[in-house]
């Protein structure tokens, strides 16, 4: 991973799989931030490793959807309002414009909020294990990419740094985060997912799962944070292609980095260093990216 960069009113904090975290540079030792920057890169990873080269252009068009979806969300799509944690107006360091946001400081809660409209994935894998997705028991007889009778919320613990995280129940959640903080962070997933899809379903689009993130803020309202309904924590299938198609690969066409991952499942054992990602995988997989964002977005 190459270095932060050093922006100026900015001190680099945190640095994941995907985005760089920066606090004000004025802020005393020891102090809690009331704001941050969140610059998207362009790195991609899968299977938990980071790849190289990174994909042209994926932190600009990652971060303009979820700023696009920020805006349908806090009412833009006459739906009522769900707060987010963006400070609108903001000003951005020019070196990282486009691809970054100002947001306030949450605290926030350690649960990935799964819901999923269609059965696929890990839960795929699961159900034909024992009909159960999560723990929540699905009718007989489907097949990988159905449509489930109703989305469900299947959250998932946000290990530290290093682990990997954990599929919980919603009663596991009750314990982490409080009855009041689960229902309303499940009561939002299931909100935001039902307005997601039927946005992606009047643009031909599937939206078959995604995850959220939550915080807390100082008034203890809980705040949609990070990225939001992104090809990144989201899978989109084209439409016309589900409807049509006679295998999984044909049905579920994803705008995501689906072209990485079969590419490196056929082409590492997951020991050792990760081979180096074609260019025309590279080239194809950012294709992807732009198309959903033209599709959806315009």
């Amino acid at each position: 991973m190459t270095a932060p960069l050093e922006l100026p009113g900015w001190t680099h904090t945190y640095s994941g799989k995907v985005r760089d975290l920066y606090v004000p540079a004025d802020l005393p030792a020891g102090g809690e931030p009331d704001r941050m920057l969140v610059v998207a890169s362009d790195r991609v990873s899968s299977f938990d490793v980071l790849l190289e080269p990174p994909i042209p252009g994926k932190g600009e068009l990652l971060t303009t959807l979820t700023l696009w979806w920020f805006d349908r969300l806090a009412g833009g799509d006459g739906g009522p309002g769900i707060p987010n944690h963006l400070i609108p107006d903001a000003e951005i360091p020019a070196a990282v414009r486009g691809r970054a946001m100002v947001v306030r400081a949450l605290r926030m809660l350690p649960i990935e909020c799964v819901v999923r409209g269609y059965l696929t994935g890990s839960g795929w894998g699961e159900y034909q294990a024992s009909q159960t997705v999560c723990g929540i028991h699905l009718p007989d007889g489907l097949r990988n990419g159905d449509r489930l009778p109703a989305p469900i919320f299947t959250p998932a613990y946000k290990a530290p740094q290093g682990a990997h995280d954990e599929n919980i129940s919603f009663e596991r959640t009750v314990e982490l985060v409080g009855v009041e903080h689960a229902e309303r962070i499940r009561t939002l997933s299931l909100q935001i997912y039902e307005r997601g899809a039927a946005t992606a379903d009047a643009r031909g689009l599937i939206l078959a799962d995604t995850k959220f993130e939550f915080g807390v803020d100082a008034d203890g309202v809980v705040t949609l944070a990070d990225e939001v309904l992104t090809a990144d924590s989201s899978r989109y299938w084209d439409a016309a292609a589900w409807a049509a198609g006679q295998t999984p690969a044909e049905r579920m066409a994803s705008f995501d980095k689906q072209i990485v991952r079969d590419w490196l499942a056929a082409h590492w054992s997951r020991e050792g260093e990760p081979p180096t990602l074609p260019a025309d995988v590279v080239e194809r997989t950012a294709a992807r990216y732009r198309e959903l964002i033209e599709r959806l977005a315009g």
